[in-house]
Formats: structure tokens, sequence, C-alpha cells
């Protein structure tokens, strides 16, 4: 049986999706970016800011499934513009600590001009 999973903190919605599918311990989470998730504007900054606030996202969505990050054992990035790289990825490395999940991160063409879209997968208990 899977189980929604939904982030503590949306109050709009931001389409026909789930923020987290759990099943048979397995979190799937959905793509998150830079948003408010109460107005559901998005809040643009700097690579590294937009990055840590999705990573936020990502963690809440976690936390409410009874995990933790140290729980997430994939991401899939999407950056809107790959010079960014660099710098996405030192924010990224002060997120997680210790073992960091396996990960994969490509140019995508992201709308409302986000720089940045996460989605992962945790393995919960």
């Amino acid at each position: 049986m899977k189980q929604e999973i939904k982030h503590p903190d949306k109050n709009v919605s931001t389409g026909a999706y789930s923020a987290g599918v759990l099943k048979n311990g397995m979190l799937f989470i959905s793509g998150q970016g830079p948003l408010d998730l109460k107005t559901g504007t998005v809040i643009h900054g700097t690579i590294e800011e937009e990055t840590l606030l999705t990573l936020e996202h990502v963690k809440k969505v976690v936390e409410a499934a009874g995990g933790t990050i140290d729980d997430i054992v994939k991401c899939t990035v999407h950056l809107e513009d790959i010079n960014d790289f660099d710098r996405y990825d030192v924010a990224y490395g002060t997120f997680f600590t210790g073992i960091r999940p396996a990960r994969t991160t490509v140019q995508s063409v992201l709308s409302d001009g986000i720089k940045i879209e996460i989605d992962a997968i945790a393995v919960i208990g």
C-alpha cells in the first residue's frame, strides 16, 4: 500500500502530484524548487541560496515521512545553467554530511526562472 507524504508547509497547489510517495519503506520525493510553499511564489536568489532552500524542502518531506536527510540515498538535480555546477556543488556539499546520496546532475529547461530543481529517493526505517 502506498502512502502520500505532504510537505508540512505547503498551502497552495503547485500541480497534480504528491510531494512524496512512501511504499515498502521507500520514499520517492517529487522535484522540489525554491518556492514559498505558503504562497506558491518563486524565491529567486543565488544558485547557493536556491540550492539550500530546495534541499530544505526535500528535508521537510523526508521528515514528514518519519526520516532524516541521512535516509536519502539518491538525488537527481536539474540546473538551469550547468555553468552554476561548481557553486551549487559547494552549497550541496554543506547540506549533506557523512555518506552523501548518489547523485545525477543535468542541465534542464526550468520554469519561472528557477535555477534548480531536486528530486530524491530515501529509505525510511
